[in-house]
């Protein structure tokens, strides 16, 4: 009997099939179905954005004319403000009479110059409260320097300011001269030695006198100063005297600044409200933007109509500004002059400005003073021959008169076959020059982010430098640092400008009527400022020190320079980008967000975006939320906003999407401006507020904004 045939394995019954091919009809089907489904979809998507598109078109006009009127009359009602604030300022100055001039007026500076070369008196006290008066004038002078925009002005401005500066410090070393000639009055008992402090309102004077001539001295510390200084051994037989003058301030980078800053053109004032630029420089995607009172600029100061920094309108450079008063300074002002003070010679090359330094400097040994700022003031560290001492006897004080102080040499001049080897060992017979110590308790005015940066002043070239410091110690826990030096010099202590960029966040949060609260979290510390009306508040978590800026009410250019000279630099200049990643975004759509977030920032809180970083050069993403109680934001409150050249929109997505889209959340409408999509949204109690915004709230706001510019920088 034939065996049976096997049936083939995989073959389909008829039944099968049949299944199988309704199975592919069914799935047919439902595609056909679904691609119906979102074809419908995406033609419903692109009717209503048509729809919302043609809306948003009809109401184009009345929404920009509505922000424009917005600003316009916050800009006039501000300028009013500020100019009746500048004429009252300007008559308290003049009824204060505290004795410093008016730098502009150039008849008074003279006299007060003139004066002040005459004037000399053994009152101590007296002396360096005319010095204080002379600092305040320099500051003013400075001011008028980067300010001013005629170019007849600039070179009275600096004549000026480097007479005074030359007599203030000659005036020091007068001081200097007088307690050194009666050093041995003071001998203190346990030393031997004369050493005083003398602290004042912007200097602090150091003195150590070595009368008793221990050659085991190494070295002596000022307590009461947060300074101490290490002598060399050969030096503690000599007739010396160690001078430290801490001055509070930097003169010194104001020379540099002057004698190598390059010609810059004068850049004109931002056009007023309602008048149209000649040229957009991107085009016509916002050329239909309100013409704003505040320009999108990055100057770091934070008045909106002052004048550019000087840094974006530097005058060209003049070749006879220092020919005329400086050439008697030294003969009039005291028998003395400052050897820690660049010769008259120096001062006069001023005029002569070099290159730019970012992009022909080749030393590297130089700071960059756009990269580097000085931070607590400098540090005048001179050795200096000490002046014979009265003798007494039998009732008559014998002195021997001196013509003026004199710097004692060190490391001692030799021939040149005589130098100090690099190598002890090849030259057994002179021994290796020993170098300075010097120890700083950082003040506690100031705050140093990172780990300071000494540099030394090199008075033949006009700059700061960083060789010749060596063994350089830091202790962070006790604000200490501790260094050598080739020989005695003047020095500071620098930090990186741009230490606390790029900024992690921020949040523009209000705290009720014409308050808020700006919040920027930068890379090192958070700085928060409480803004009201036209004053301002800083906070920070570790203020120790700074009673004097943290909690304490004042404007905001007034705050603004407290934070500078404090450290606590999150306002950009035309520099920062050049140091610090940014989010490069089209500076007209940029302020045109800050000018309508300042205008809600009484009722409204805004927020950084990640989806910022992703949208594109000409658009902008922000979070943004009514709040009208006090205390932080719900995170469930935030929406996300979409800014673009011609729409503004409510973005579907949040901070926790994986993916960014452009697609507006349901139900919410297009809109030109960012403060009619926020109304749409709005209680009536929100809008009520922000409707009854004062200007100098407003203007606080928005310069605020605009100095730190957080839609960039972040």
């Amino acid at each position: 009997m034939p065996p049976k045939k096997k049936k083939k394995k995989g073959r389909m019954t008829k039944a099968e099939r049949l299944k199988k091919q309704q199975e592919e009809e069914e799935a047919a089907r439902l595609q056909a179905e679904k691609e119906e489904q979102e074809r419908l979809e995406r033609q419903r998507k692109l009717e209503e954005i048509q729809r919302l598109e043609e809306k948003a078109e009809q109401n184009r006009d009345l929404e920009l004319t509505e922000l424009r009127l917005l600003l316009e009359e916050n800009y006039s009602a501000i300028i009013k403000w500020k100019v009746d604030a500048a004429e009252k300022a300007e008559w308290e100055r003049y009824m204060l009479c505290d004795g410093v001039p008016d730098a502009k007026d150039q008849r008074a500076v003279n006299t007060f110059v003139t004066l002040w070369k005459d004037y000399s008196d053994s009152n101590i006290g007296e002396e360096l409260q005319l010095c204080n008066s002379a600092v305040k004038l320099i500051e003013d002078l400075d001011e008028l320097v980067k300010e001013a925009k005629d170019p007849e002005l600039v070179p009275k401005y600096h004549d000026a300011l480097i007479e005074v500066q030359e007599i203030l410090h000659a005036k020091h070393l007068f001081i200097t001269e007088k307690l050194l000639k009666g050093a041995s009055d003071n001998i203190d008992p346990d030393t031997r030695n004369m050493q005083t402090v003398s602290k004042h309102t912007n200097v602090t004077l150091c003195l150590w006198a070595n009368l008793f001539k221990n050659p085991s001295f190494t070295g002596f510390d000022f307590n009461e100063a947060g300074l101490s200084f290490k002598l060399p051994e050969e030096l503690a037989v000599s007739d010396i005297a160690v001078r430290i003058l801490h001055t509070h301030y930097d003169h010194l980078s104001i020379l540099s600044r002057l004698r190598h800053t390059p010609q810059k053109p004068i850049v004109e004032e931002i056009p007023p409200p309602g008048q149209e630029p000649e040229e957009t420089q991107d085009g016509d995607c916002t050329s239909e933007l309100p013409s704003c009172p505040h320009s999108p600029t990055s100057e770091p100061s934070i008045k909106s109509t002052s004048p550019p920094s000087s840094e974006e309108s530097m005058i060209p450079t003049q070749t006879e500004v220092l020919s005329g008063h400086s050439s008697s300074l030294v003969s009039s002002v005291c028998p003395t002059k400052d050897p820690s003070w660049p010769s008259l010679a120096q001062l006069n090359c001023l005029s002569s400005a070099g290159p730019e330094f970012e992009e022909t400097e080749n030393d590297s040994e130089v700071v960059n003073l756009i990269q580097y700022t000085t931070l607590g003031g400098v540090f005048y560290y001179d050795l200096l021959q000490l002046p014979p001492q009265p003798i007494r006897r039998k009732g008559y004080t014998i002195l021997q008169m001196v013509d003026e102080l004199k710097v004692f040499p060190y490391p001692t001049e030799r021939p040149k076959n005589e130098e100090c080897p690099d190598d002890p060992t090849e030259a057994p017979n002179n021994k290796p020059c020993s170098p300075v110590g010097v120890c700083v308790v950082l003040p506690e005015w100031v705050i140093f982010m990172e780990m300071p940066l000494v540099a030394r002043w090199d008075a033949e070239d006009g700059r700061w430098r960083k060789d010749g410091i060596t063994n350089v110690s830091y202790e962070e826990a006790e604000g200490k640092i501790s260094f050598e030096m080739e020989s005695f010099q003047i020095f500071t202590l620098m930090h990186n400008t741009f230490a606390n960029f790029p900024f992690q966040g921020w949040e523009l949060r209000p705290l009720g009527q014409n308050s808020a609260v700006f919040t920027v979290k930068g890379a090192l510390i958070e700085v928060s400022i409480t803004i009201k009306n036209s004053q301002c508040m800083l906070w920070l978590a570790h203020s120790r020190g700074l009673s004097h800026l943290v909690g304490q009410w004042m404007s905001a250019p007034a705050l603004q320079k407290a934070m500078l000279k404090a450290g606590i630099d999150i306002f950009v200049n035309e520099n920062t980008h050049k140091y610090v990643s940014i989010c490069k975004k089209n500076p007209l759509i940029e302020q045109f967000a800050y000018d309508q977030m300042a205008l809600f920032a009484s009722a409204c809180a805004f927020k950084w975006s990640k989806w910022n970083d992703t949208c594109g050069e000409e658009n902008l993403v922000l979070q943004g939320s009514e709040h009208l109680k006090i205390g932080l934001v719900p995170e469930d409150s935030w929406s996300t906003y979409f800014m673009g050249s011609q729409r503004t929109r409510q973005l579907e997505i949040t901070e926790n999407s994986e993916d960014f889209s452009i697609d507006h959340a349901a139900g919410s409408e297009f809109h030109s401006t960012l403060i009619h999509l926020l109304q749409d949204s709005m209680s009536p109690d929100g809008l009520a507020l922000v409707r009854q915004s004062h200007y100098c709230f407003i203007d606080t706001v928005q310069t605020l904004l605009s100095a730190t510019r957080p839609l960039v920088f972040s």
